[in-house]
Order: structure tokens, then C-alpha cells, then sequence
């Protein structure tokens, strides 16, 4: 007696919808899209209980006739795709005729749509058709999405709370928003509006309706091609950035994708402008010819393949890195402090005008450290991107300030010098040259059988580098000679540190990346600690070097070098002005 027998379409509709609809954000994302394909430019979004017991999507597009209104349920139905070379020349943002037949197994479903003339109304739950029948005129489509999952207990049970199924209603029609900014987006929950574009094309001003104003007015645009691709959009400046990579939202001919190598792209654009633990805020639209992208590899219609990939990152990251570049990226502190009430403690605020010079230790310190300066180590050019400024003093042997005719500048004076070392060391061994220090005592090291068969594979990488390493008996290794540019005082820790960058180091190894790594680790233990004062003769050293530097606006782990207060600030804040 056979066992395999053919489902019943329902069922099948049933786990069909396991694929494709996964909260009420997956209802919502499927009912827009078609919304979006059917040419609207208005689309409202009404929710009860964040889509658990409603979600209405009203939309202005061409709508649909009977015949059409009724065959939308079916499986597999669409008028998007006819034959398989359409797989390759998708330009609408749903194609696989699964989402209305999945949305109707699983809930209470009405539709009622119209070309412009007489309307259809058809009413299906749990994937059977209850009625058909004529509607109104209005010409456009309005689905309405009732009671998700009554009819499958366990997937209702394991919706999350109504907080967080409205917070993911939200990240995608902010995503869909900045994708279409040509769209007016409204989307109301429990009669409250949370979203409101204008639909006047302005990606920057859909921006600001999602982000506010201020991130609005830090905000950078781009625009940039090659042969196959052209990106154009916004990035924060390095003082904006969030806790997760949700923010890097990339869009493909108008569909919002996620590729893990593009968003670590546009990440690694901003090495050492921010914290590696922070990502950016960016909107990039990239067109390209649909012949060169697949998106057909996963239900939801996010996930994206590239032809000519590598051509595409370097587009996005000499876009993103030449904007950077050029920007004055000094952090304009508007806020004003926050009120203190007069029994609250306020810790004592001293600024040493009277610098005290610094010990013979440090001076010897510093010195050794300076000995490496070499103005073409830096740029060739004094930078114009920081303005002139003149160190009047120093606080808590930490923070040098700094005026002008335009305000207060502040510079950590660490994160300063960590930023001319990291770019003089980088270009060092950029541009090795054969210089190195003999060790007194060589420096003996022992490793794992594994750990030492990945550094003897590249001795001579290391030699490059300028160290003198050789075996030394059974897993060991003995360096006899270092680099000039080693901290002085801590070359066997530095030693140790490179060799185990080495080690460690990535299957696919780039060999920039290792250099940023050693620089910016090396850059940290070379510079002014914290609670070191130094002279205004020094405070100038600093400064003219730092204006010297390529990013002059960060040290090599992200955190700013300078802070701003513009002269109406301090008025502001000390009641010299109008607030």
C-alpha cells in the first residue's frame, strides 16, 4: 500500500507560510511591496496591536480586476514572472506568487481593489474563499490582514511581545521609506501616527522624518560609478554612529538587501574615524543592471548576489573614504551642560595656565619618541581641514585647550599623539627601509607545535619588517634585531605582541590590515599617557603635527582627537546670549 500521497494545498499553503511569513513584520513587508509594484504613491499602513489583530495596507496603485483579484490567492500565481529568463531581469521587488496564498492560510483576509471602474471584494480565511463580490470604484487596492496565525496556535504563541513586533514593523518601513523616498509612507498603530513622508523624492529629508534633524544635518552625500555600478546616497559623519550594524542599510534597484561582504565594506570604510565596536548610519542606493544581481535565493527576498563583487567594494570604499577625507571632522559640541542644583557636589575644574615643565623621565620619554618624526612620514603638506588654534593651557594633565576667533577647541593630547604615530609607523612599513637595532639580550620566545608553524611560514614577512628572527631548537624562535620604531622601553612586549598579530592573523590575509593593526597598536604604547603635563611649546609641537596628519580627527581607534565649542555656545551657556 503506497504511503506518499500529494498535500492538500492548504496544508502546503501552511508550511509555505512557515518560510515566508514569520511575524507580523513579514505581512506587513510583502502587502507594501506589492503595494510598491503596482505603481502607488501613496501607501497607509494601519495596525491594531502592532499587526497581531490587523494590519491594513491602502494603496493608490493600478489595482486589480476580478479574475486577477481572485487568482492573487493562488499559489504560485503572479503577473511579475512568465518564464525562467525573466529570473534574470527582475525589476519588481516580489516575483514568487507565494505571499498572498501563505498570508490567507494562516489568517482572516479581505481584499477589495479596482482598476477605476467597478471594484472586487474578496473575503478569505484559513485559505477558503467565503465570498466574492462587486466593492467600490476607488481605484487602488486595500488588503486587510485580521487575526494572524489563529489557525496555527504554536506560530502565534512564539510572537514576540507587541513592543518588539512594532519595532520591527517600523525598521523595515523606515528601510522601505529610504528606498522610495518618490512615496508618500503613513503608518498609524492603535490610531497613532508613527510615520509620515512626504513622498517629494528628497532622500535627505526622509532622512530627517526617520532620524530627526540633527543626524539630518550631519549627514554626507555621495555619489559615485564605474562600469557596471553607480551608489549614491548619505553617510554620518564619525561622531554619528550606533551600537549595531541595523543602520547600514544598502538598496538595490530600489529593494533593500542585506550582503554581509557590502556592509563590512562600508564598515571598514570608516577604519580608525570611529570605535571598531560602531557602525555608521548610511543610506546607499546602488543601481545596477539586473543581469548582474540574484535575488532569488531566499524567501524573503533580502539576501542579494553580486557579479563583479570585488569592483563594487572598491567603488563603495573609495566613495565613502574620499568624503571622509576631505571634511573637517572636528565634533561641534551644541548641547549645553545640564543644570546642577546648588546642593549637588561639583567636582573642582582646574586648568593649569602655569604648565609646570616636565620631569627629566618624561622628557627623556618624549624625546625617544619623537626621534621617529619625520615630517614625510606624516604628509607633505600642512592640512588645511583644522583650523589654526593656539594652546592657552591644560586640564587634569589630559585635555589641552585651545581658542580662536571662532571658539573653544579641547584636544586629548593622547588620542593627538596616538594618531601622529599610528600614521608615521604606517607609513614606515608601507615604505620599509632597512633599518633595525641590534637587541643586547635577544629575546627568546617558545611556542605550541601549530603556533610555530604558522610563524616560520613567514619569517621572511617578518624579516621584511625588519626583524632578525631565526629558529631556536624545538618550537622556538630568538629575535636578535627589532625595527627603529619599536616604543622605547617596551620593545619585548612589542615583539611579542607583532608575533602573535602574526600567528593570529586571517586565512585570507591582507596585508594592509595588518599594518593598520601593528600601527594602531603601537601608535597606543608610544604615546603621551594620560596625566602627563607638557609645556606650551610642546602643546604646539602637538598641534602642528597632528595638523600635519592625513585624519587628523581621530586617533587609530575611532575616539576623537579634538572637540569644538563655538563661541555662541559659551555665551549661550553662560547667559551671555539669548537660550
Amino acid at each position: 500500500m503506497s504511503v506518499i500521497r500529494v498535500m492538500d494545498e492548504i496544508l502546503s499553503n501552511k508550511i509555505a507560510a512557515g518560510e515566508v511569513v514569520e511575524r507580523c513584520a513579514s505581512v506587513v513587508k510583502e502587502l507594501v511591496e506589492n503595494s510598491i509594484d503596482a505603481n502607488s504613491n501613496e501607501i497607509k499602513v494601519e495596525l491594531l496591536e502592532s499587526g497581531v489583530k490587523m494590519i491594513r495596507v491602502t494603496d493608490n496603485g493600478k489595482g486589480m480586476d476580478k479574475t486577477d483579484a481572485v487568482m492573487s490567492f493562488n499559489r504560485h500565481a503572479t503577473s511579475k514572472i512568465i518564464d525562467e529568463d525573466d529570473l534574470y531581469h527582475i525589476h519588481t521587488l516580489g516575483f514568487r506568487g507565494e505571499a498572498l496564498a501563505s498570508i490567507a492560510s494562516v489568517s482572516n483576509v479581505e481584499l477589495i481593489t479596482s482598476m477605476g471602474e467597478v471594484g472586487t471584494k474578496v473575503h478569505i480565511k484559513g485559505g477558503k474563499v467565503l465570498s466574492v463580490e462587486n466593492a467600490d470604484a476607488r481605484k487602488g487596492t486595500v488588503m486587510t490582514v485580521r487575526d494572524l496565525f489563529y489557525n496555527t496556535p504554536a506560530r502565534l504563541k512564539h510572537l514576540k511581545s507587541l513592543y518588539t513586533e512594532l519595532s520591527n514593523i517600523m525598521d523595515y518601513m523606515n528601510k522601505i521609506a529610504l528606498s522610495h523616498p518618490e512615496i508618500r509612507f503613513t503608518v498609524i498603530n492603535d490610531s497613532k501616527e508613527l510615520l509620515n513622508t512626504d513622498g517629494g523624492s528628497n532622500l535627505l529629508k526622509c532622512i530627517k522624518n526617520i532620524y530627526g534633524i540633527k543626524i539630518a544635518k550631519k549627514m554626507i552625500e555621495i555619489n559615485s560609478s564605474n562600469n557596471d555600478y553607480s551608489v549614491n546616497g548619505f553617510i554620518s559623519l564619525p561622531e554619528v554612529y550606533k551600537t549595531n550594524r541595523n543602520n547600514i542599510i544598502t538598496i538595490v534597484n530600489g529593494r533593500v538587501v542585506k550582503n554581509i561582504e557590502l556592509n563590512r565594506t562600508i564598515n571598514d570604510s570608516y577604519h580608525s574615524y570611529k570605535p571598531d565596536n560602531y557602525y555608521p548610519i548610511v543610506v546607499l542606493n546602488i543601481n545596477v543592471d539586473t543581469t548582474l544581481v540574484d535575488v532569488n535565493i531566499h524567501p524573503t527576498k533580502m539576501d542579494i548576489k553580486f557579479s563583479n563583487i570585488e569592483d563594487l567594494l572598491i567603488l563603495v570604499s573609495n566613495a565613502i573614504k574620499e568624503k571622509l577625507k576631505v571634511k573637517t571632522l572636528i565634533p561641534h559640541i551644541e548641547e549645553p551642560p545640564t543644570y546642577i542644583k546648588p546642593e549637588q557636589k561639583i567636582e573642582e575644574f582646574k586648568i593649569d595656565f602655569d604648565v609646570p615643565t616636565i620631569s627629566d623621565t618624561e622628557d627623556e620619554y618624549m624625546v625617544n619618541n619623537n626621534l621617529i618624526l619625520d615630517r614625510n612620514d606624516i604628509h607633505e603638506d600642512v592640512s588645511d581641514k583644522m583650523p589654526m588654534m593656539y594652546p592657552v593651557g591644560i586640564v587634569h594633565g589630559t585635555y589641552i585647550i585651545c581658542q580662536n576667533e571662532g571658539g573653544m577647541y579641547i584636544i586629548d593630547q593622547h588620542a593627538a599623539k596616538e594618531r601622529i604615530n599610528y600614521e608615521i609607523i604606517k607609513n614606515k612599513l608601507s615604505n620599509p627601509k632597512k633599518e633595525n637595532i641590534p637587541m643586547i639580550f635577544p629575546l627568546t620566545i617558545e611556542y605550541t607545535n601549530s603556533e610555530y608553524i604558522i610563524l616560520r611560514q613567514n619569517f621572511e614577512f617578518l624579516r621584511d619588517l625588519n626583524f632578525e628572527i631565526e629558529e631556536f631548537g624545538i618550537n622556538s624562535v630568538i629575535v636578535k634585531a627589532h625595527p627603529v620604531w619599536l616604543p622605547v622601553g617596551n620593545e619585548d612586549a612589542s615583539i611579542k605582541k607583532i608575533l602573535e598579530l602574526v600567528i593570529n592573523k586571517e586565512k585570507n590575509f591582507d596585508i594592509n590590515k595588518f599594518n593598520d593593526n601593528v600601527a594602531a597598536t603601537m601608535a597606543c604604547k608610544m604615546s603621551i599617557k594620560a596625566n602627563t603635563a607638557i609645556t606650551l611649546d610642546e602643546m604646539q609641537k602637538l598641534i602642528d603635527d597632528l595638523k600635519q596628519c592625513k585624519n587628523p580627527f581621530n586617533c587609530p581607534h575611532g575616539r576623537p582627537t579634538t572637540i569644538y565649542y563655538n563661541k555662541s555656545d559659551l555665551e549661550r551657556m553662560f547667559k551671555r546670549s539669548g537660550f
